[in-house]
């Protein structure tokens, strides 16, 4: 059976960021700020996303990422009635709702590290964090030591070798899911948490929703150490960023063909069949509109994205070209505000949204994108062709990365000689067993034969 996930496009938001909510959690009331939130959703649906990643959502002390309860909503941005009421809206629209797991550390102001800076050895959450020693000391000289998440002493890695810790996080994923419907958990850094622990987790989540979607933040490695039947459904598809937009920027098609064969080739791939998460930008990296050096290779870039093996998604703002850079060794220039109505009303780069929705409508039309076999059949380093083939069918890509027009002739790899340009161009000349293309500058075209 078909899983929605596996032709999902992703909505990526940063509440904190999106809604201008302060960057320090210091308030005793509660802001409702769901009410902007929600104003996204029609926009999103315009976009053909079907699914949204959002937070982190938990209550948190700055980031999002150093959880002070993970039974709240955070009060910066509303209360747990707000955030039920946005699942409830997105569901209407036909829209899965997918929050951040921040599993693999708490901040210093939960309630378990807490304890153990009241009570020391005496506290029964001792076990709770990895690396406690009272000869030790630290950053914030609580005069006990213990490890943190990348040396950031304000995020305490929590010890899954404790059962107390595995009940307590599977009785909180209960929560979400009984609570607020959620449909999936993005886990931030999985790459750090125990693979036992993530079956577990597998576990409850299916005897609970059977189409529950676990996802795991993974940079490097072996993604299929990750994603299989008994432990996460996809990870994030840090190769294929990096191709994508260094390969661009060296006008190396080779650089990203080779991940992609590598990763997805029906002859000898290494994740063929697995769904990993595409993206190109995202709230811990650089915007794409400010990594590119050639600002129109954006469209190719996206053309890649949604027609590539694995499962695309977009972050806040970037469908119409917001910029930021990291600064100063923060992300808050990767996070911004943004009021919808006003951005929309003056839009950058309008050529770009209409681009972003037109592969959104053509990605949910078009089942070879999601279940098709890859198939490359032109390369360059200035062009790119391959085929996504299901069924005697197939959907062909091509792009171009030059400051010039290319003069394409692309083997077609099925019988069939019924041509659609998807992408709203007159259609292709056909020669043969090959189509014939022009393409301009930066240009994409998309093509359906059967």
């Amino acid at each position: 059976m078909d899983k929605w996930f596996e032709k999902a496009v992703f909505y990526h938001m940063y509440p904190i960021g999106m809604t201008g909510a302060p960057r320090r959690n210091e308030q005793t009331e509660v802001t409702h700020r769901f009410g902007e939130l929600e104003e996204w959703l029609p926009h999103i649906q315009s976009l053909g996303c079907t699914a949204i990643y959002i937070g982190p959502l938990f209550e948190s002390s700055t980031h999002g990422y150093d959880t002070r309860d993970y039974r709240l909503v955070d009060r910066r941005l509303g209360d747990n009635e707000d955030f039920r009421h946005f699942v409830e809206k997105a569901h209407k629209l036909g829209i899965r709702v997918v929050v951040d797991g921040v599993f693999n550390h708490t901040g210093r102001e939960f309630f378990a590290f807490q304890d153990i800076q009241r009570n020391r050895e005496r506290s029964p959450y001792c076990s709770w964090y990895k690396g406690l020693n009272f000869g030790w000391d630290n950053p914030y000289h609580d005069g006990f030591g213990y490890e943190a998440w990348r040396n950031c002493f304000e995020l305490v890695n929590l010890n899954y070798w404790e059962p107390k810790v595995r009940e307590y996080i599977l009785d909180v994923i209960g929560f979400w899911i009984e609570e607020f419907d959620i449909d999936g958990i993005r886990l931030d850094c999985a790459d750090c948490l125990d693979f036992s622990f993530m079956e577990e987790m597998r576990r409850y989540t299916s005897a609970r929703k059977e189409d529950f979607w676990l996802m795991g933040e993974v940079i490097h490695g072996d993604y299929s150490r990750y994603v299989k039947p008994s432990m996460l459904d996809s990870v994030t598809n840090y190769e294929l960023h990096k191709g994508l937009y260094s390969g661009h920027n060296d006008h190396n098609y080779f650089e990203i063909a080779h991940s992609i064969r590598r990763q997805f080739d029906s002859n000898g791939g290494i994740y063929r069949g697995l769904r990993l998460y595409s993206f190109v930008d995202n709230h811990d990296v650089d915007r794409i509109a400010s990594k590119l050096k050639v600002p129109e290779h954006i469209y190719p870039v996206y053309t890649l994205m949604y027609t590539l093996p694995g499962i695309p998604s977009i972050y806040y703002g970037s469908e119409w070209g917001i910029k930021g850079r990291k600064q100063d060794g923060g992300d808050d220039c990767l996070r911004p505000a943004v009021n919808l109505k006003e951005a929309l009303s003056k839009v950058p780069d309008p050529k770009l949204l209409e681009w972003v929705k037109t592969l959104g409508k053509i990605h949910g039309e078009q089942p070879a994108l999601a279940y098709g076999a890859y198939r490359e059949l032109l390369l360059t380093n200035r062009q790119y062709a391959f085929a996504r083939i299901l069924d005697g069918t197939c959907v062909i890509v091509a792009v171009n990365n030059d400051e010039k027009d290319a003069e394409l002739r692309i083997p077609i790899p099925v019988a069939g000689r019924e041509l659609q340009d998807l992408t709203g161009v007159e259609s292709p000349l056909c020669q043969g067993d090959a189509v014939l293309l022009k393409l301009e500058p930066n240009e994409s075209r998309i093509l359906h034969i059967r």
